[in-house]
């Protein structure tokens, strides 16, 4: 599905990269995954969907822009998402919170 000139791949229900795992009001962002390059909403997608393991960004890559905000389709830097409140900088859109709960699976050395 393209969402905001994006292509995301994964379960989606709606265009804001809600997906069939997660689908809380706030559960709008996509995940640019290091070993594809490919934006899905989250690790159950990328795990039901690509034929490859996940590989983490690793902390010195944090500047790249990995995360994309389903509410003005504009591209984060990893950085900017785990130091952002769970906020979109730029729409101001709130992301869920617990999402932190899973930075290691996408981000090593996040805290």
């Amino acid at each position: 599905m393209n969402i905001k000139g994006f292509r995301v791949k994964g379960m989606l229900i709606d265009p804001f990269t809600r997906c069939a795992h997660y689908h809380s009001d706030n559960d709008i962002i996509a995940i640019k995954f290091k070993c594809c390059q490919t934006y899905y909403p989250c690790y159950e997608c990328h795990e039901q969907l690509a034929d490859h393991e996940i590989a983490r960004w690793k902390k010195e890559e944090f500047e790249q822009k990995a995360i994309l905000c389903g509410q003005c389709g504009t591209e984060l830097s990893i950085e900017q998402y785990i130091h952002g409140n769970a906020t979109c900088p730029y729409c101001k859109a709130r992301f869920n919170p617990g999402c932190s709960l899973h930075y290691h699976l996408y981000f090593d050395g996040a805290e």
